[in-house]
C-alpha cells in the first residue's frame, strides 16, 4: 500500500467515527438514562447536516484554510472541532441537559458532515484513475470499522466505563486521527479554487452538464439515485420482516448487527480487490446485478419462516453484495467529479444516494400493506433494474480539457 491508500483508511475511519455518536449510540445512551421515546425519536433530526451538506460544500471549494493544502486544512480543522465537541457531549447529562446536548449534537453532525465534504474532495483530487476502485473500497472499509467501534464497541464498553468516559475516549481517538491528516499527501497538482463564491456555487453545475450534455448528465444523476434503490428497500424492510417471520429480537440483532456488518466489510474489501482487475463500469454491472439478486433469498424466506440458515444466508448475501456495490458506486462517483469542484460535486452525488435511501424507500410500509411481503420483495427486485438500465447512458464523458488530472 502506498501512502495515499494507507492514510485513506484512517481518514475514512475519521469520517465515520462521529456518525453514530449523534444517532444510534446517542439513542442507546439516552435510553439507558430513561429519556422518553418521543424525545429520542425527535433527536434523529440532529443528523440533518449530513443530508444538507451540499448547501455549504461550495465554501469548501472556494475558501482555503491557510495550512496543509486546499483539502487537508479543512479536514484538520474539522477533526479538532469534532474532538472538542465530543468532549462537550461527554459532559452533558441527557436528562437535565437535554437542550445543551441537542445543540452540541448538531454541532458534531455539522463538523462531521463538513469533514466528509473535505475528505471526499481530497480523495477525488489525490487518487489517480488506476487507484479509484481500491481507494473507494479502503475508504469505505475505514468508515465501516469506525461504525463497528462506535456502535457495538461503545455499547460493550459503556457497561463497564459509563457513557461519559466512552465519549471522552472517542474524542481522544478523534484527536489522534489528526496524525493521518498530517501524513496524507496533497495532490501532485492542486487546481485553483473558483474565483468567487458565486462561481463556486454555479460552476460545478455548469461543468457537470456542459461536459456531458443534458441527457447524459440527467442519466448520471438518475443512475446515482436509482442504482441502490432496490437493495435499500430490502434493507429498510428486513428488520420488521424477520421479526414477523419467526425470529427473536436477539437473533435478528446478532445477525443484522454482527454478522451483517462483518459481511459488509468483507464485501467492500472484496469489491476493492476485484476492481483491481476490472473497470469500474464492469464492476457496476456485475456488482449491481449481484446486489439485486440477493432479494431472491428474502423472497424465498417468505415461504420458509423461521428457517435460521436461510435467514443468515439472506442477510449475509445482502450485506456482502451491497458492500461490493457501494465500493463500485463510490469509485464511479470519484471519477465523475472535476477536481476544481470536487467538494460540491461529490456532496451533491452523495446527497442523491441519501435521497434514495431516505426518501425513495420511505413508502415501503404502504407497499407491503398493499401487496404483502412477497409482493414487496418482487417489487424490490424490479426496483434494481432502472439503475442497471441507466448504466447504458452513464460513464466518463468529461473531456480532458475540463477535468484536470492529478
Amino acid at each position: 500500500m502506498n501512502s495515499r491508500l494507507f492514510t485513506l483508511f484512517f481518514l475514512g475511519f475519521s469520517s465515520g467515527l462521529p456518525l453514530y455518536l449523534t444517532s444510534k449510540t446517542l439513542q442507546a445512551w439516552m435510553t439507558t438514562e430513561k429519556v422518553d421515546m418521543k424525545t429520542i425519536g425527535m433527536f434523529s433530526l440532529v443528523s440533518l447536516p449530513y443530508s444538507l451538506k451540499f448547501f455549504w460544500a461550495p465554501l469548501v471549494d472556494r475558501f482555503r484554510i491557510p495550512f496543509l493544502g486546499r483539502r487537508r486544512g479543512w479536514i484538520l480543522a474539522c477533526q479538532i472541532l469534532l474532538a472538542i465537541a465530543v468532549v462537550a457531549m461527554s459532559a452533558c447529562d441527557p436528562r437535565p441537559s437535554l437542550r445543551v446536548l441537542a445543540v452540541v449534537s448538531i454541532l458534531v453532525a455539522f463538523f462531521s458532515a463538513t469533514q466528509d465534504i473535505a475528505f471526499e474532495a481530497w480523495r477525488v483530487d489525490v487518487l489517480p484513475e488506476s487507484e479509484r476502485g481500491s481507494g473507494a473500497s479502503i475508504g469505505v472499509l475505514g468508515y465501516r470499522f469506525a461504525l463497528l467501534l462506535t456502535g457495538a464497541g461503545a455499547l460493550m464498553f459503556a457497561d463497564d466505563l459509563g457513557w461519559p468516559v466512552v465519549y471522552l475516549l472517542l474524542a481522544a481517538l478523534q484527536a489522534l486521527l489528526v496524525v493521518a491528516t498530517f501524513l496524507a499527501p496533497n495532490p501532485v497538482r492542486e487546481p485553483e479554487p473558483p474565483a468567487s463564491l458565486a462561481a463556486a456555487i454555479g460552476e460545478p453545475f455548469q461543468q457537470f452538464f456542459q461536459s456531458r450534455g443534458a441527457i447524459r448528465a440527467l442519466s448520471a444523476i438518475a443512475f446515482v439515485a436509482l442504482f441502490k434503490w432496490g437493495v435499500y428497500l430490502i434493507s429498510s424492510a428486513s428488520l420488521p420482516f424477520l421479526l414477523e417471520h419467526g425470529f427473536s429480537g436477539a437473533e435478528v440483532g446478532a445477525v443484522l448487527g454482527g454478522v451483517g456488518l462483518g459481511a459488509t466489510i468483507l464485501g467492500t474489501a472484496a469489491g476493492g480487490v476485484a476492481m483491481t482487475n476490472m473497470s469500474v463500469r464492469s464492476a457496476l454491472w456485475i456488482f449491481g446485478a449481484l446486489q439485486g439478486a440477493c432479494g431472491l433469498l428474502f423472497l424465498l424466506l417468505v415461504s420458509h419462516p423461521g428457517n435460521r440458515d436461510l435467514m443468515i444466508a439472506a442477510v449475509v448475501s445482502e450485506n456482502f453484495f451491497v458492500g461490493m456495490g457501494s465500493a463500485a458506486l463510490v469509485a464511479w462517483m470519484l471519477g465523475e467529479c472535476d477536481a476544481r469542484y470536487s467538494a460540491t460535486q461529490f456532496a451533491l452525488l452523495s446527497s442523491l444516494m441519501a435521497f434514495s435511501r431516505d426518501i425513495l424507500t420511505s413508502p415501503w410500509g404502504w407497499i407491503q400493506e398493499w401487496i404483502g411481503w412477497h409482493g414487496l420483495f418482487v417489487f424490490a427486485l424490479f426496483a434494481c433494474l432502472p439503475g442497471l438500465v441507466l448504466l447504458v447512458w452513464t460513464g466518463r464523458w468529461t473531456s480532458k480539457s475540463t477535468s484536470p488530472s492529478v
